[in-house]
């Protein structure tokens, strides 16, 4: 009698886990963590597109924030995360392409520890300079410095920032030789570009958009393919003559290596239907980011690339981490 029971007890319990296994996903909560800091671009985009998804699929979706040694630290718990598909992660390219980059020991390999599942947004930048600069354009600009070699300053956000990195390899692309002012975050970096003590940099548009309209900044070109309909008279860096040079940053949606595909799939047709919401695509193209989703092999692409192309500047510039 009791061997029976024990025998029904686990035919039982067998019966739940394969019935629990076969409920469509999701079928329970879904945490993503962020490495971002709250209130970020980055934290806003997932969190206006992950409220979107949690209406679509009916689940809760619960966001968590881990910032810490540049995203290192969430990184690294992400790729430990069991790849069950009920935790993601919203990773920025500065963390899986210029942090680990930069780090001797990461805890994370970038390309082989996650599971692309797509891209969120990307976030386009501007060369711009204080409106004393005798250069008016990006033309005008590389003319310049190559007659006066190392005498010209730039900021960036810091040794080893998309700021800095984007500079060098301008740098190479264009042969000129400009002096590196490094600065603690993006915002200083830019202001005192508006104050007139450093003359050029490249941001992000959105930190300097305002300051272009009432005249305290000049955008002198757009590293894009196209132009930018926030700064739609701003000619692109290949129409200045630098064929080829395009750059941006940005943010995707990411899971533990390992998680099924069947489960990456369905992350990623919910994010494409999301990012293709009226209501959502208008509240990240307000922030100055612009939605774009992708295949997960384009995503995995962009990473793998994008650490390529960082960690050869990085090595070849000797730019190590403040």
């Amino acid at each position: 009698m009791k061997v029976s029971a024990l025998i029904g007890a686990l035919l039982c319990g067998a019966v739940v886990a394969l019935a629990a296994q076969a409920q469509p996903y999701p079928a329970k909560t879904i945490q993503i963590l962020l490495p971002l800091q709250a209130g970020s671009a980055g934290d806003v985009a997932i969190r206006v597109l992950a409220q979107k998804i949690s209406e679509n699929v009916k689940q809760q979706i619960v966001i968590e924030n881990q910032p810490g040694a540049a995203g290192l630290i969430g990184a690294q718990r992400l790729a430990r995360l069991a790849p069950d598909g009920y935790m993601l992660g919203g990773l920025s390219d500065s963390v899986v392409n210029y942090a680990p980059s930069l780090a001797e020991k990461p805890g994370f390999d970038p390309v082989n520890d996650f599971a692309p599942v797509s891209l969120v947004c990307s976030i386009p930048w501007v060369l711009l300079s204080h409106p004393s600069f005798p250069a008016r354009d990006a033309r005008a600009f590389i003319a310049l410095a190559k007659t006066m070699p190392g005498k010209i300053d730039y900021a960036s956000a810091g040794n080893g920032s998309p700021h800095h990195i984007v500079m060098e390899l301008f740098k190479r692309a264009t042969g000129i030789d400009v002096h590196h002012i490094p600065y603690r975050g993006a915002a200083q970096s830019v202001l005192d570009v508006i104050a007139g003590q450093i003359p050029v940099t490249f941001s992000a548009i959105v930190v300097p958009l305002p300051h272009f309209k009432n005249g305290k900044l000049r955008a002198l070109a757009v590293p894009s393919e196209k132009r930018s309909p926030l700064l739609p008279e701003v000619p692109t860096l290949a129409e200045a003559g630098v064929a080829g040079f395009v750059f941006d940053t940005w943010i995707g949606i990411f899971a533990p290596k390992g998680t099924p595909r069947p489960v990456i799939d369905r992350v990623n047709a919910e994010t494409v239907a999301a990012l293709a919401d009226s209501a959502v695509h208008g509240r990240l193209t307000a922030m100055a980011l612009e939605p774009r989703s992708s295949t997960p092999e384009e995503l995995g692409r962009r990473t793998r690339d994008g650490f390529a192309r960082v960690s050869k500047v990085i090595k070849e510039a000797g730019i190590k981490a403040d």
